[in-house]
């Protein structure tokens, strides 16, 4: 019995040792990236000023810098986007372990264009700094759920794959305290605010290289079953359980001698269909569902509640606190409560919550009580977004699709989320400038339709294999199939008859009457 309490202890600690290692140079990245570039706002578009002035011997307008400032920031989401398409033929052609170590190259040149930039008198090398560690983003948002998802047993597997989403939040809330001013978000240290995430980087180039590739990739992939066999040891702590090898062997001979999918065969592919949509649909909800806009409003509504100007920057470490909370306690609820309940709950708190903030917004002013409402509803909303979507969208097409077409669906889930995030990024201004205190209405849609599509669309995958959610989508495809075919035939049916009396009435006109 000891013996038995040693393996599953050795089993969660060596998984969970390269679910840190892991995420410390992925998603962990994705979140602190997000956050650090809020806090030099003003000192980066000072100093565009400053270098255009040097050039060219007059000061930009208000507008071109705003300008080249949302460059600086789309960057971001463009780099995310060629990252998300490369990250399938990475994880494809060096495997899960090693496209995520390689990874880590887009991020130190980054890293080292945004310490120089200042000293270069370059604000084009801080864009094309913000376009790689796009990139890198990009990369490890697709390759770091599908690592998790293939290494997880499969009671832990919902679990592992969260983990995702909670370092992004814990990115989030570091990259906050980091911009603090008096941490590194002064003047005279902004570009080592932007440099800053190479720490992670180095950390997993340290740590990652001494745990297990996807044991599933080595199977199924490469087909080196006593490879396979020592990583699913090393992560489990024990022997390899006869049940868990049986489930990767059938799926390996389902796969067959097929080769991995590509993005224009998966969207050829009538069975994956249903499952293609829910992804896209999934993905893309998770950036149209307004919680950036929350972000956005957050430091209006501090301000209005009275924070004082000096310590709104640490009440904004609140919402990187709530969300990085929120996902912990789904993490800890997914395997009990399921990823669909999650997702439809989370979606509909948040259209609640959207009514909720747009009266408060509304009765600002001449409510008393109303900011109080609205910090309310930010901190709530954030809430929400932690507990189903922000974690349980990436483990989607890690359990809805198989090791063949797995790369291929993540490159597509990825490319509609960053292609949303950087559509959201240039509508929130007119969005907001346009409905002002309306402007979450259609966010509250997009959580509606979400939610409904969501409860007819989705089947629950909790604590099943990759066999059996096949399976249960082949069934629902065929029944779909039938369905098209049995409103077919009595056409069909209908116009033989036609066909035949037709053909009667014209024999009756033609034989001779007696």
């Amino acid at each position: 019995m000891g013996g038995r309490n040693e393996g599953r202890k050795g089993c969660s600690l060596t998984l969970a040792l390269t679910v840190c290692s892991a995420a410390v140079g992925g998603t962990l990245q994705y979140g602190y990236n997000l956050a650090i570039i809020n806090a030099p706002t003003v000192y980066v578009q000072r100093f565009i000023n400053e270098t255009w002035v040097e050039r060219r011997g007059t000061p930009l307008e208000s507008n071109q810098v705003i300008l080249i400032w949302t460059f600086i920031v789309s960057a971001f989401s463009l780099g995310g986007l060629a990252g998300s398409l490369l990250a399938g033929p990475m994880a494809i052609r060096f495997g899960r372990k090693r496209t995520l170590l390689l990874n880590n190259c887009f991020l130190l040149i980054s890293a080292a264009m945004a310490l120089s930039s200042r000293s270069a008198r370059s604000f084009e090398m801080i864009v094309l700094a913000r376009l790689l560690v796009g990139v890198n983003a990009g990369v490890s948002m697709n390759v770091q759920p599908m690592y998790f998802g293939e290494s997880a047993p499969k009671a832990l597997r919902g679990a592992v794959a969260f983990s995702s989403a909670v370092f992004t939040a814990m990115g989030i809330l570091l990259g906050q305290v980091t911009g603090l001013t008096q941490v590194l978000g002064s003047e005279d240290l902004w570009p080592y605010l932007l440099a800053s995430n190479a720490v992670p980087c180095l950390l997993q180039l340290l740590t990652l290289p001494w745990f297990p590739e996807s044991p599933r990739y080595l199977l199924i992939d490469r087909g080196d079953r006593e490879a396979c066999s020592r990583a699913l040891s090393r992560l489990r702590g024990c022997d390899v359980s006869d049940a868990e090898m049986e489930e990767i062997l059938e799926e390996q001979k389902a796969a067959g001698t097929t080769h991995a999918k590509s993005l224009r065969e998966l969207l050829t592919d009538q069975s994956l269909r249903r499952q293609l949509c829910i992804v896209m649909a999934a993905s893309s909800a998770m950036m149209l569902c307004g919680n950036d806009s929350i972000y956005f409003y957050a430091s209006y509504i501090f301000q209005e509640a009275g924070v004082p100007t000096d310590k709104i920057q640490y009440a904004a470490i609140g919402t990187g606190a709530c969300e990085f909370t929120a996902s912990i306690a789904s993490n800890l609820l997914i395997e009990r409560l399921g990823r669909r309940l999650l997702l439809i709950s989370g979606y509909a708190l948040m259209a609640g919550w959207a009514v909720v903030f747009t009266v408060a917004l509304s009765l600002q002013g001449r409510v008393a009580g109303m900011p109080y409402l609205s910090m309310v509803c930010v901190f709530a909303y954030i809430l929400s977004f932690g507990l189903g979507p922000a974690g349980v969208t990436g483990i989607l097409p890690a359990e809805l699709f198989d090791q063949m077409a797995r790369p291929a669906a993540y490159m597509m889930a990825g490319s509609m989320m960053w292609i949303n995030l950087f559509l959201m990024g240039m509508m929130l201004p007119f969005i907001v400038s346009g409905l002002g205190q309306f402007c979450f209405i259609p966010f509250c849609g997009v959580c509606v339709l979400s939610a409904i599509f969501i409860g007819f669309a989705l089947p629950e995958t909790k604590g099943r294999t990759m066999a059996e959610i096949k399976e249960q989508f082949d069934k629902r495809n065929m029944k779909g199939l039938t369905s098209a075919t049995q409103d077919h035939l009595p056409l069909q049916e209908t116009q033989h008859i036609n066909g035949l009396t037709s053909e009667h009435l014209e024999a009756e006109k033609i034989s001779p009457k007696g």
